[in-house]
């Protein structure tokens, strides 16, 4: 669990951006295309956010990480004392096979390799619920953030947001194209309104 993988996919066109804009620019360097909303791509606003710190600092990951960590332990310690158990079964046969008759020993040797067997297959299942909780977890995590992105973009006239981290295409980006700390305060925002319960969750997403 100490390498538990949480992965965020939120790249919003991160080079389509740039490809799409080549695309339909003229060779003399004008283009008249625009988007769907009537904005000239030239003049189209690009933003982005900071991958790393979205994913340190909101608080949403940070809570549900902890559950599924837990989860994790407590599924880890159950297999823990399954396997003990049966170390201590393949201790009892060592120390009184000699005692027993060959029909004994081959029963006991059957009864201990099928247990292995269901042990086996007892950890494999424990890896897959996990797997799966986690999954939805990713999922859940890529769609709140697109989400508040979406409506973010379109509050703030912004028609691309880049994802920025040591993997991206995105080299550098000038502080004022960076919308990290407004979308984790947004975002923490609406989680802590949903925790609590309020119905009327303010507004957080439009910038000064």
């Amino acid at each position: 669990m100490k390498n538990l993988s949480i992965g965020l996919n939120v790249a919003l066109l991160v080079a389509v951006a740039v490809l799409y804009y080549l695309h339909f620019a003229s060779p003399s360097g004008k283009s008249n295309a625009s988007g769907s909303n009537g904005v000239l791509l030239q003049d189209a606003k690009i933003a982005f956010i900071n991958a790393d710190s979205v994913l340190k600092y909101y608080e949403f990951l940070d809570v549900n990480k902890k559950v599924l960590e837990s989860k994790g332990q407590k599924m880890e310690q159950d297999f823990r004392d399954r396997a003990q158990s049966l170390q201590n079964d393949v201790n009892l046969y060592q120390r009184t096979v000699n005692n027993m008759t060959f029909g004994q020993a081959k029963a006991a040797e059957e009864d201990l390799a099928k247990k292995q067997q269901n042990l086996q297959l007892y950890q494999q299942r424990l890896q897959q619920e996990l797997a799966i909780e986690e999954g939805k977890l990713n999922k859940e995590l890529y769609e709140r953030i697109t989400k508040f992105l979406k409506i973010y973009a379109a509050q703030n006239n912004i028609q691309f947001v880049l994802k920025y981290d040591p993997t991206s295409d995105v080299l550098f980006g000038g502080e004022t194209l960076d919308i990290t700390k407004a979308v984790i305060e947004g975002l923490n925002t609406e989680f802590k309104s949903e925790k609590g319960g309020n119905a009327s969750k303010a507004d957080t997403t439009k910038t000064k």
